[in-house]
């Protein structure tokens, strides 16, 4: 069908440009920034000429005035192709060219803004991101408010009235969680024996946990960089990455169980359809769902440790002397920290409600760019009781707005949420519950193959949810997961 080859076609091009992305994270030269930034430019103009082209569109119609519904796969691809089309033809190439000049910059901008702790040299670069971000919603169009249309390339058939419903009837109980949470382990504090542990120690344990869980390492590779990701570099190459904190090994292993998470889905998606909606994940609140599942859900759960402790205990000797029961209270701590990758399951959340705070009344125009460290700092005392001590800790931390990603950060809510749901579906099989007893996930990674992976993006994520657990999404069992774990 000529509208799948584009697509196709379409999908090399934006691969291309992936790869050039992983390249600039993990081992570009500081004096290639420039030049990266007009390859990634050229690239992204190029695939919105072909994705908005007269030849796209007539081949699109084409398909849709021949399909005659047999086939839902089919028929779910031409649809989702169609709201693509709809919303790329929006917006003209010199834009897409511009944000995709101005992100490139801009990241290596946060990052040397980030090492100096100064705002105020990234912010040159944060306002025609933000004014683009809104140019984008106007030419988008949306039913609420601007950052309708933001979130609906990370999260489609959602809107922001109903994310801050939600986020408004769980913040009492995440904020009564956290506090109690805080309030037991200050009352039994534990931490791990002293360091160091040997990064390429933590390599090997990190890459035979990732292998272990499902991970396949001929589609795959851990690389290092800053800020830990995963991305998809073609249909059989996903790449992770993690950081390395020699005085604490738990912090590479949960950030490399997170993007394994995101990885096994990513393999888990049909390659044959990769370039068309089917072979595409659905949402990043769905992508997120996998990886805090794989993090949270099994790799802080005690059976998964009963395995893996006495391995970690061989490779950092250290650990012999620190008793299985400490070192799960150890990862079951919780603290009110300013660093969200570094933030616990109980506190986590209050970070998002931040974000999504800030970033809604960016695009409002509530707020300017030069306000953001001041009120970032405002409304994190008023969630956590104390204010970063600095703009790297506190509003430099996160990549996302060097990356053009306004919109993006309700997601991870949603992905603990969605997570949750997921776990306790699956663990209602008791082939699933009891092998997750001896810490064997095989049958879990169906599980999710089954109900999630295989289905791509031909069902919006509501859906997808609910036939996979057979209700709606809804935050109960997540707060009954942290209850547990945490109270």
């Amino acid at each position: 069908m000529p509208i799948f080859q584009k697509a196709r076609e379409l999908s090399v091009i934006q691969s291309v440009s992936s790869v050039l992305g992983w390249e600039q994270e993990t081992y570009l030269p500081p004096a290639g920034s420039g030049f990266r930034a007009d390859q990634l430019s050229w690239l992204a103009a190029r695939g919105h000429e072909l994705a908005t082209s007269d030849a796209w569109q007539a081949d699109l119609e084409s398909a849709e005035n021949a399909d005659d519904g047999n086939d839902p796969t089919l028929t779910a691809n031409l649809r989702e192709l169609r709201r693509q089309f709809d919303r790329a033809t929006k917006l003209p190439v010199e834009l897409v060219a511009r944000e995709t000049s101005a992100t490139s910059l801009a990241k290596n901008a946060w990052a040397e803004a980030r090492r100096n702790s100064d705002f105020s040299a990234f912010a040159p670069h944060f306002e025609p991101l933000l004014g683009i971000a809104r140019e984008k919603a106007e030419l988008w169009g949306y039913e609420g408010e601007p950052y309708d249309a933001l979130l609906e390339s990370y999260e489609r058939a959602t809107s922001t009235a109903a994310l801050a419903a939600i986020f408004d009837g769980i913040r009492p109980d995440l904020r009564d969680i956290a506090a109690k949470a805080v309030e037991k382990s200050s009352a039994n504090p534990v931490s791990l024996p002293p360091g160091p542990y040997p990064v390429a120690a933590q390599q090997s344990l990190n890459a035979k946990i990732a292998e272990d869980v499902g991970f396949d390492f001929t589609a795959g590779r851990i690389d290092t960089t800053t800020h830990p990701f995963c991305t998809t570099l073609g249909p059989r190459d996903v790449r992770l990455t993690t950081r390395y904190d020699e005085s604490d090994f738990t912090s590479s292993l949960f950030g490399i169980l997170h993007e394994t998470g995101h990885g096994l889905y990513s393999q888990g998606l049909p390659a044959a359809d990769f370039g068309l909606p089917s072979g595409s994940s659905v949402s990043l609140g769905i992508h997120e769902s996998q990886s805090r599942l794989w993090e949270n859900h099994v790799g802080r759960s005690r059976p998964f440790w009963e395995t893996w402790y006495p391995v970690a205990c061989e490779t950092f000797p250290q650990l012999a002397d620190l008793p299985l029961d400490d070192f799960m209270a150890f990862l079951h701590r919780a603290a009110y920290s300013p660093i969200r990758v570094e933030s616990d399951e109980a506190t986590y959340d209050l970070h998002i409600l931040l974000r999504f705070g800030i970033e809604r009344a960016l695009v409002r125009g509530d707020i300017q760019v030069k306000d953001v460290p001041a009120v970032w700092n405002e409304t994190f005392n008023d969630l956590f009781g104390f204010t970063p001590e600095n703009d790297a800790s506190g509003c430099l931390q996160d990549i996302h707005w060097a990356m053009g990603g306004l919109g993006y950060f309700a997601t991870y809510s949603l992905g603990n949420i969605n997570s949750a749901q997921l776990f306790a579906a699956a663990m209602q099989n008791p082939d699933i519950a009891a092998d997750a007893q001896n810490a064997n996930y095989s049958k879990l990674l169906d599980w999710l193959r089954k109900n999630i992976h295989t289905h791509g993006s031909i069902l919006d994520p509501s859906e997808l949810i609910e036939q996979a657990t057979g209700k709606p999404p809804t935050p109960n069992d997540y707060l009954t997961h942290l209850k547990t774990r945490y109270i």
